[in-house]
């Protein structure tokens, strides 16, 4: 589990999975290429870089917005003109949305989630593959949910977007193996952060806790995953331990895929 002096890109950094993943990368010795989605959550990833002690050598940080093209392909171009090369990318930048019955879901809403969830994973894909192929090296981790196995009301868009997302994997695994590329997914279950607070309150603004409680009772584990505990899993398939793993998703859900 050395990464000592590996580039990974990771988006959505400053996300509960992004922001551990970026920790046990930088303490297992990578150079970090850290993205957010906003100007001003640069802050926030300036405050983690401090706190891990990375020198300015070691990291950049960039707002990019994962749904728009030339930004994405700029964001490639900045890291490959830092540290020369992209040896990991952690594909994580994505949003849940609005809870909403499928009667009720308005086009903006479908639009942006499947604008950042979907055509942002692609996009990274389409520029960090060639990044990649030219060393004859990478893994790529795609970060799904366990909504790409499975339906649930309200969440429509969200679902389709999983979906996608672990199609796009497989595909992209196929593209990428005779280059010496990996390309896994990893497909968490409910995740104790900000998006899972936005998902309570959504279904039940007057009483998310019931919410909390009901998706707990439905775990066998009986709590909701930590993003370290995630991360975790990001780290090991990024490594040479995982260097004959390729093409899966990888449901991390306390249990929820055995009932």
């Amino acid at each position: 589990m050395d990464f000592d002096g590996k580039v990974v890109l990771i988006t959505g950094a400053t996300g509960g999975i992004g922001g551990a993943a970026a920790t046990l990368f930088a303490k297992n010795g990578a150079k970090l290429a850290l993205v957010t989605s906003r100007e001003g959550n640069l802050e926030k990833l300036d405050g983690l870089v401090r706190d891990l002690g990375l020198s300015e050598e070691s990291y950049i940080n960039m707002a990019v917005d994962v749904r728009k093209e030339q930004e994405v392909k700029n964001c490639v171009k900045k890291t490959v003109g830092k540290f020369g090369r992209i040896d990991i990318f952690i594909n994580n930048a994505g949003t849940e949305g609005k809870f909403a019955l499928i009667r009720s879901v308005q086009e903006e809403d479908l639009q942006w989630v499947l604008d950042v969830n979907v055509k942002g994973v692609l996009f990274g894909l389409k520029y960090v593959i060639p990044v990649m192929e030219a060393e004859r090296s990478g893994c790529i981790v795609n970060v799904s949910s366990v909504a790409g196995f499975i339906g649930s009301p309200g969440m429509a868009p969200y679902i389709a977007s999983k979906h996608a997302v672990n199609g796009i994997t497989k595909t992209a695994a196929l593209e990428c193996a005779e280059a010496g590329i990996r390309v896994n997914a990893v497909c968490p279950g409910p995740v104790n952060n900000r998006m899972m607070r936005s998902i309570e309150a959504g279904a039940s603004p007057d009483r998310p806790q019931a919410v909390r409680s009901s998706f707990i009772e439905s775990i066998p584990m009986k709590r909701y995953a930590e993003s370290g505990e995630v991360a975790d899993l990001i780290l090991f398939l990024s490594s040479d331990r995982a260097k004959y793993l390729t093409g899966n998703t990888y449901r991390i859900d306390g249990g929820m895929a055995a009932k």
